[in-house]
């Protein structure tokens, strides 16, 4: 494994140990900075997905953990939190090079709110309960109706690629403390920080078949786990798959859709005369909730313009390990190229390249920070979200807030949005009618272990994070005993 100094497991995470795939297969993960192999990584095989999902059952049905109280499950999640901070540097490099987030951002944010995301639901493990309810019946008080609420079982996760290890901490930290046992699938090109993770938990003192991991490539594997053995899913991936996966469900499989998906043209941001811009390039745009596009106020629109690309020009694009740098590398060759392509719709249909829209010119996955204007609804990159440091400006009418509005929720999807201006009526009214999982007025990106995250129409079901995320891996038994 070059480039890397750090000790760390390339095989699948099978019943409590590393394991070859049952193939002998493997691939290649790739260092996005400079397009070196990083490391061959285990393929997972049918076989593979067989013998994880057999092992996540017996754990639930007979092991240990099926029996573990529900303190001592808290136990071991605050247990493995303390591994993972303890080696959050490690885990940070392992980031950074697989891939191409910025250390300091690795370091705060991938990791650090995987850290606390382990330590939120490690709390919560005590505190899952049901209720007593008062029912109609002919003699009072001789009956007695309770609920429970009780774990699922053996849940299917995919993660995708922008936040490898983050993602899987939001999806996993709530299923295991909810008691079940999960196989996960991270994302073909970015495996390393699952795998790591794998054996953080087995050193925390996880019983064997709790946790499986399972690199490998991507469609197949997924829809294999998800349609073929129909287990119950949580999944942050593209609309086609959740839309087979829904499909599934609705024909009667005993699958649990949890399907929050990553979504296109998700984000919409209004700047009233008060503005800021980190919305966009956080994480070199590979974010969920990146400012797909924002809808800028006529009398603020040139000067907001200018201050951009501004910024932009002071930005330090480089190695991402380097502690100074400011923008790495996208996260892999074939997301770079249907970038250069977005943008190179965007020329055609008319809007003004104003900054970027190229490769930067050295070696590696690298883009430059891109701005257009003049961007109109009707345009495709209007309609779809780049999922990288593009930024989309359409103007809008001095005062036309339900106009702008109009425009804004004229999407199927709605994962977040944002409102900037100094007016805290004009805010809220805004927060009111946007149909979107989340609102930001006067910050952005400020999510939090403890606040529900998950969008609304086709940006996905359910939520991650907070009380809520709980739901997702339960279910509810009512209980009525007559006396």
């Amino acid at each position: 494994m070059n480039n890397m100094t750090v000790k760390m497991p390339y095989q699948c995470f099978i019943n409590g140990q590393f394991i070859n795939a049952d193939d002998g297969k493997t691939y290649d993960t790739i260092n996005p900075t400079d397009g070196s192999v990083i490391a061959s990584v285990s393929s997972a095989s049918l076989v593979d997905v067989d013998k994880a999902v057999a092992a996540a059952k017996e754990a639930f049905e007979n092991g240990e953990w099926g029996r573990m109280n529900a303190r001592e499950r808290g136990r071991l999640m605050y247990r493995l939190a303390d591994l993972m901070e303890e080696h959050q540097e490690e885990l940070a490099t392992i980031e950074s090079i697989d891939s191409g987030a910025v250390y300091t951002l690795a370091l705060k944010t991938h990791v650090g709110m995987s850290v606390q995301t382990f330590r939120y639901f490690a709390g919560w493990c005590d505190k899952i309960q049901g209720a007593t309810i008062p029912i109609n019946q002919a003699r009072p008080n001789h009956n007695l109706t309770f609920t429970k609420k009780e774990p699922i079982g053996v849940c299917a996760i995919v993660i995708p690629w922008n936040y490898p290890l983050m993602m899987l901490a939001w999806k996993s930290a709530a299923c295991l403390a909810a008691g079940n046992t999960l196989v996960l699938k991270p994302a073909q090109v970015t495996p390393l920080t699952s795998l790591k993770f794998a054996e953080l938990s087995a050193k925390a003192g996880f019983p064997k078949g709790v946790i499986n991991i399972l690199p490998g490539s991507g469609k197949k594997l997924q829809l294999i786990i998800f349609l073929d053995l129909g287990h119950p899913a949580s999944c942050t991936d593209d609309v086609c798959l959740n839309k087979a996966l829904h499909l599934r469900a609705t024909q009667g499989n005993q699958m649990k859709g949890r399907m929050n998906k990553r979504m296109h043209m998700n984000i919409n941001v209004f700047f009233f005369p008060d503005q800021g811009m980190g919305a966009v390039y956080f994480n070199k745009g590979e974010n969920c909730i990146a400012a797909g596009r924002l809808f800028v106020e006529e009398s603020i629109h040139d000067e907001f313009v200018r201050k951009v690309v501004e910024e932009i020009k002071k930005m330090k694009i480089g190695d991402p390990l380097d502690r100074s740098t400011d923008h790495g590398p996208q996260n892999h060759k074939a997301h770079l190229e249907k970038l250069l392509q977005y943008c190179e719709t965007g020329v055609k249909e008319g809007a003004t390249l104003v900054y970027g829209g190229r490769q930067v010119n050295r070696p590696g996955f690298f883009m430059e920070p891109t701005v257009f204007t003049d961007v109109e609804d009707h345009m495709y990159i209007a309609q779809e979200e780049s999922f990288g440091p593009v930024m989309v400006i359409s103007k809008f009418k001095n005062g036309d807030i339900d106009g702008v509005l109009r425009r804004a929720n004229s999407t199927e999807y709605g994962l977040a949005s944002g409102v900037f201006t100094r007016d805290i009526s004009k805010a809220l009214y805004i927060s009111e009618k946007l149909e979107a999982g989340t609102v930001f007025i006067n910050t952005y990106n400020k999510t939090d272990v403890a606040a529900p995250f998950g969008g609304f129409k086709q940006s996905g079901f359910g939520k991650d994070l907070g009380e809520e995320a709980l739901h997702e891996y339960l279910r509810t038994k009512a209980i009525t005993v007559e006396y």
